[in-house]
C-alpha cells in the first residue's frame, strides 16, 4: 500500500563490480633427492598409501651462511635488527628512578594546612600558638628543601610563601587577642569582705 501523495522513491542503480584478475598456479618444484619415487597418485582404495607415493618430504639444504647458531652470547640467525618505528628508548628509560623532593612537598603540605586551618588561629591565645606550628614547620622545610632539593623549586617556594602568611595571620591573632584582653573592663571583680 502506497500513499498516493508520495512519490515512489528512486532506487539508485547498482554499480558494477569489478572482475577478480586470475591468479597463476604455483608449480610443483623437482625434487632431486627422490627420483625414484614414483609420480603416480596412489591407486584407489581403502588401504594406507605405499611407500614412494604422496609428496615428497621436504628437502633441506645446507644452513645460510651467517654467524654461527648456539653458544652462549652469540646471535642466532633470523634475529636481525628491530623493525623501523621502535627508534631508541626514551630518555630515562632503565635508568633507576629520581629521587623526589619530600622536604620540598612537606613544606608544600605543611603551608597549605597551615593556610587552610586559619580559623583555629582566631581562638583565643592557644589557637594562635597552635596555628603558627605549621606555617613555622613550612618555611623551615622550604628553606631546607631549597638547599637540598633544587628540582623540587615549585613546592618549597609555596611552602615559604604559604608558611610566611600563616605565620602573619596567627601573630596577629595573637596580637589582636592579647590587645582585647588588655582593654577589657577590670571593674567586675567586687570583693565585700
Amino acid at each position: 500500500m502506497t500513499d498516493p501523495n508520495t512519490p515512489d522513491p528512486q532506487v539508485p542503480p547498482v554499480p558494477q563490480v569489478p572482475d577478480v584478475p586470475h591468479v597463476p598456479e604455483v608449480p610443483d618444484i623437482p625434487n632431486p633427492s627422490n627420483q625414484n619415487a614414483a609420480a603416480d597418485p596412489p591407486p584407489p582404495g581403502n588401504g594406507p598409501p605405499s611407500p614412494g607415493y604422496g609428496p615428497p618430504p621436504p628437502s633441506y639444504g645446507p644452513p645460510p651462511p651467517g654467524p654461527p647458531v648456539g653458544g652462549y652470547g652469540q646471535p642466532a640467525s633470523g634475529y636481525g635488527p628491530p623493525p623501523p618505528g621502535y627508534g631508541p628508548p626514551p630518555p630515562g628509560y632503565g635508568q633507576p628512578a629520581t629521587k623526589q623532593p619530600i622536604l620540598s612537598i612537606l613544606s608544600m603540605v605543611a603551608g597549605v594546612i597551615g593556610i587552610i586551618g586559619l580559623p583555629v588561629a582566631f581562638l583565643p591565645i592557644v589557637g594562635g600558638i597552635i596555628g603558627i606550628i605549621l606555617p613555622v614547620a613550612a618555611v623551615v622545610l622550604g628553606f631546607i628543601g631549597r638547599t637540598k632539593e633544587p628540582t623540587g623549586k615549585g613546592f618549597w617556594l609555596t611552602g615559604i610563601i604559604t608558611g610566611f602568611v600563616g605565620i602573619a595571620l596567627a601573630l596577629l591573632s595573637i596580637l589582636l587577642w592579647a590587645l582585647l584582653f588588655a582593654n577589657a573592663p577590670m571593674d567586675n571583680y567586687n570583693y565585700n569582705y
